[in-house]
């Protein structure tokens, strides 16, 4: 579908300094954040902006001074206005309630206010695709709910889930966590502005970077999967009767695909198991589809007389030649052969 480049051009892009008394280039636009903490929506809004023709390579100005903001060409996430016509893209104003639509309702942070009005020139000049491209749209779509609505709903302070309950761990490895730490820390001995700048910086290369390797992952792996998982999906009574085992005739990202397709295609049953060659042994896998994208629970389970068990012994429980694992979960297993795994789903379809 799209050329894999051995290299992103955003390697080969130097950023501009943002400390406030660097010398710029009078043609050069500028950009006005806030100055102080920062998070990741207006670091990764920032990096965006000048992506685009209109902001390449724009001065940024961090500050809160509103006499400044005003003489600014594109403000983001600070004046307290949201208005396309003049640039100004905050979301901290009484209010504000603006989402992407697409039947996206998450509310936009500053970066999610960026994407909306110039993600599908970003992504056409980075894939070198025309406006009138027919995948231009879908990438859109794919690269907002799998990387920018998280940015969106964190900087908001929108729950992930509906419920009282508290998480059973914490999870600070997200993309939002990793730049907040790097924001000034109290034992810093160097506490200036001009630091701050230079961290800012490095959170908009961070969180510019995995944007842009998110569109080109999308381009060049997870797009291209969606049509083979679809015919492997349409092929499913093939394999087994039930309807509810899929073979994946190529290794590919299928996960994500599947859910989307299941609804798309009105799949009922639902798909409980996919069985796959892995390239790297030969053998064949056996996979327990899981209730959701995010959830580890299994739509249906591999046996629980199965589970951690291996080779011979795998193979004398389950009466079934050439079983090699079971993981402890049961959400995944192994036989040396297709017949062996397919024999695998069939007996767990029915256990």
């Amino acid at each position: 579908m799209f050329a894999l480049r051995l290299r992103p051009r955003w390697w080969r892009r130097k950023l501009v300094h943002t400390n406030r008394t660097c010398n710029f280039s009078t043609e050069a636009k500028r950009v006005g954040t806030h100055d102080g903490s920062f998070h990741c929506d207006e670091a990764l809004a920032c990096f965006m902006i000048r992506l685009t023709n209109k902001f390449s390579n724009a001065q940024i100005i961090r500050t809160r001074d509103p006499q400044v903001l005003d003489t600014l060409d594109a403000v983001l996430d600070v004046g307290g206005v949201y208005d396309q016509s003049r640039d100004r893209y905050d979301h901290h104003q009484k209010g504000f309630q603006e989402a992407l639509g697409y039947g996206f309702t998450t509310k936009l942070s500053s970066a999610g206010l960026v994407y909306k009005h110039y993600g599908r020139e970003i992504i056409g000049k980075e894939l070198q695709l025309g406006e009138g491209d027919s995948d231009l749209h879908h990438l859109f779509i794919v690269v907002y709910k799998d990387f920018m609505e998280a940015i969106d709903a964190v900087d908001n302070g929108i729950s992930q889930y509906d419920t009282d309950k508290s998480p059973k761990y914490l999870n600070n490895t997200s993309l939002s966590s990793r730049v907040e730490r790097l924001n000034l820390d109290w034992v810093d001995h160097d506490l200036s502005s001009e630091r701050e700048d230079e961290l800012f910086e490095r959170a908009m290369q961070l969180s510019g970077g995995e944007f842009l390797e998110n569109i080109h992952y999308k381009a060049n792996s997870w797009s291209p999967a969606r049509p083979i998982v679809m015919e492997c999906l349409a092929a499913r009574n093939d394999i087994d009767s039930s309807g509810e085992i899929m073979m994946l005739t190529k290794s590919c990202p299928w996960k994500l695909h599947i859910y989307e397709l299941e609804e798309e295609m009105k799949i009922c049953p639902l798909i409980k198991y996919v069985i796959y060659q892995d390239d790297r042994n030969q053998k064949w896998q056996v996979q327990a589809v899981a209730v959701s994208p995010d959830n580890f629970e299994s739509r249906k389970p591999l046996p629980l007389s199965w589970r951690g068990l291996e080779n011979d012994e795998l193979s004398e429980v389950t009466g079934i030649p050439g079983c090699v694992f079971v993981h402890m979960s049961g959400f995944i297993g192994g036989n040396i052969s297709f017949k062996g795994a397919l024999h695998m789903a069939r007996a767990s379809l029915k256990a």
